[in-house]
């Protein structure tokens, strides 16, 4: 893969792993719709790859893609329609305009919701490219110098490295708390944590209410945003994050409801648990698990500063698990790889399943200390899942991975890897 920090296409941009995804969409289709929660950097990536640009987010832009839409689509392509969801009714002719133009490489959408009515987007079948930006991954915002390579691993490359010299866990716990957020790169410490509260009073007063189709109750929403964040990284089903609303009594559809919203605004993430076959005869648990888009909303939810979460390991490891699964979510991605979980009744359980389309799969478990016995503990898990997997599908994986906060990366005589997130990158 290309150098991400090798050069800035525009003044003041930091190249994402994204672009690669986005360029390649735009060889091979009419329009890109690039989908994310607002604030991750979607509109500046889209400038990055745009000729012109029509936002949405413009009364008179609005007006003028109701009255004439063909005016609000001309221009040098590829054209930028920014925060398209404001005026949904642009995406029919934009397919009118990809079917008549039969080129690519014409439009690039962004939004940071999805229109209710998802049936207007089907009809962007074989003429819209999807893809989802995530916040700043740690080797994006240039915290991980990326040493280690997610793809390498797949390809079975052999990868090692010293330890990030004058990198300690107190630094790994400082970017959780700030979180991945373009905006945010150029603020003290304090600021850029306040400006996670101020995302998070907008999208329950702004947000959540277009997105929800139910009466909004800004203080209950709130509440399930506190719910969530104390169960974080958890298996925790919408009963169990009613219950711990602060007193907030709420009915299981409004509950489902506020959750569905928050998907849809792209605020929550469930990570899904792994369908395998196994050898044994145990079963396995279908419960996802819960993340937020970036762990820094946790964070503020449970008001942690970064001593408080040193204090707090059991919370922190929760986080910073979290903070992973957001990662290897973004250096998956131009892999065309998912991130599951893995749970039996057993008691196995094993943190994030990588897993491509044609089947090969990384299987890591997220540890906050690179010491010798935690590493042990977890490599344990990791080839018990081996073994217990389906020959069929043990044949197609191709690593197991402890994920620290720091240290060495290296490969163990088991063979599995052991890499600090400091250190890993696409």
């Amino acid at each position: 893969m290309p150098e991400l920090h090798a050069k800035l296409t525009m003044p003041g941009y930091l190249p994402r792993v994204a672009d690669f995804q986005i360029e390649a969409a735009l060889r091979r289709r009419g329009a890109v719709l690039i989908e994310g929660a607002r604030g991750c950097g979607k509109t500046w990536t889209g400038r990055n790859h745009a000729r012109s640009e029509a936002r949405f987010d413009v009364e008179a832009m609005r007006l003028l893609a109701a009255a004439d839409p063909a005016s609000a689509l001309a221009g040098d392509v590829p054209r930028l329609l920014d925060e398209w969801q404001n005026a949904p009714g642009i995406w029919n002719p934009v397919r009118r305009e990809c079917d008549d133009r039969a080129q690519p490489g014409q439009f690039i959408l962004t939004g940071s919701a999805n229109p209710t009515d998802d049936l207007t987007r089907h009809t962007g079948t074989g003429r819209v490219g999807r893809v989802v930006m995530r916040t700043m991954s740690l080797y994006e915002s240039g915290a991980s110098g990326g040493t280690i390579s997610l793809r390498g691993l797949f390809n079975g490359e052999q990868q090692s490295s010293l330890p990030t010299p004058g990198v300690a866990l107190s630094d790994i716990v400082r970017h959780l708390v700030t979180g991945g957020w373009p905006g945010s790169l150029s603020l003290d410490h304090e600021n850029a944590r306040l400006s996670v509260g101020d995302y998070i009073d907008e999208i329950t007063r702004v947000d959540v209410p277009q997105a929800s189709g139910v009466q909004h109750n800004p203080a209950a929403v709130q509440r399930l945003l506190r719910s969530l964040a104390r169960n974080v990284a958890t298996e925790a089903r919408e009963s169990k994050l009613a219950a711990e609303m602060d007193g907030e009594t709420l009915g299981r559809s409004t509950v489902g409801a506020y959750l569905d919203a928050l998907r849809r605004i792209f605020v929550v993430e469930d990570q899904p648990a792994w369908s395998v076959t196994l050898r044994s005869r145990a079963s396995l648990r279908k419960q996802a698990k819960r993340h937020f888009v970036d762990p820094s909303l946790a964070a503020f939810l449970l008001r942690a500063s970064p001593q408080r979460l040193l204090a707090d390991p059991e919370t922190l490891g929760l986080l910073f698990e979290s903070m992973v699964v957001r990662d290897l979510r973004v250096y998956s991605a131009p892999l065309g790889a998912e991130i599951f979980h893995y749970r039996d009744d057993t008691g196995l359980e094993i943190d994030a399943v990588i897993e491509r389309q044609d089947g090969a799969w990384i299987a890591a478990e997220v540890k906050l200390s690179p010491a010798a016995e935690v590493v042990d503990r977890a490599a344990v898990s990791l080839l018990r899942l081996r073994d217990k997997i389906a020959a069929r599908r043990a044949q197609d994986m191709v690593g197991l991975m402890v994920v620290t906060s720091v240290g060495a990366a290296y490969r163990r005589p088991d063979g599995v890897h052991v890499v600090p997130i400091i250190q890993l990158g696409p």
